[in-house]
């Protein structure tokens, strides 16, 4: 009989300081591993891409230059996002379905159960994450919507676009929180208020990923 496969290392992607400042502090919780200890398939790391699909690209694709299995670190981007559906609050959870920029789209991997994981810190929504070159307001968030996508942000397709290129097929994943929706928009009053609701979100969630990691089989070959 065959031993278990091993679970693919972890790289957990986010583009700002306040994003990484959440996920640290998420990581270093009771009962979850320290992002920088450890080497073993179960390794968790946490990158700060910078902002941008450019910065994401880049930042990415030096990640995984340094595996030593290829395709064998999975990949999940994070952070905050812009909502567009009408009732959105902030605080609500995006899982990717799959993300969508100009160069075309990615499907995500595990996607029923890393919202089923997440519905237990809040509301969660489940569609197609859009990649945009800047923040999005008001038509522009309109016109997204209306072509299908649930969220926007500027890192997460670029970072999955990366991550899912190559012969090599690799778990691929992207979980977003809302920091501002239709009628929370960043430009307004409730803002900071928003914010602070997606940063503790975000620290929190950090259980619902290594769920979905521990979820993963490498196919070693």
């Amino acid at each position: 009989m065959e031993s278990p496969a091993a679970p693919h290392p972890l790289l957990l992607t986010c583009a700002l300081g306040i994003e990484h400042l959440a996920l640290r502090r998420g990581l270093g919780g009771p009962g979850i591993p320290d992002p920088n200890g450890g080497t073993g398939p179960g390794d968790v790391r946490l990158l700060r891409s910078g902002m941008g699909a450019q910065a994401a690209r880049r930042a990415t694709t030096r990640a995984l230059a340094q595996e030593t299995v290829p395709g064998g670190t999975a990949v999940l981007a994070t952070g905050f996002c812009a909502g567009l559906v009408p009732g959105m609050r902030p605080g609500d959870l995006v899982v990717a379905a799959q993300t969508r920029d100009a160069r075309g789209h990615t499907p995500c991997t595990g996607t029923e159960l890393l919202a089923v994981a997440l519905a237990r810190y809040g509301t969660v929504h489940v569609g197609t994450l859009a990649g945009t070159d800047q923040v999005v307001r008001g038509r522009a968030r309109t016109a997204l919507h209306d072509d299908g996508a649930i969220a926007a942000d500027m890192e997460s397709a670029a970072t999955l676009d990366v991550a899912a290129a190559g012969t090599a097929r690799r778990p691929v994943a992207a979980v977003r929180v809302v920091v501002d929706a239709p009628g929370h928009e960043l430009i307004r009053i409730g803002t900071l208020r928003g914010g602070i609701s997606a940063f503790r979100v975000l620290r929190g969630v950090l259980p619902a990923f290594l769920e979905w990691h521990r979820s993963l089989l490498l196919p070693w070959r």
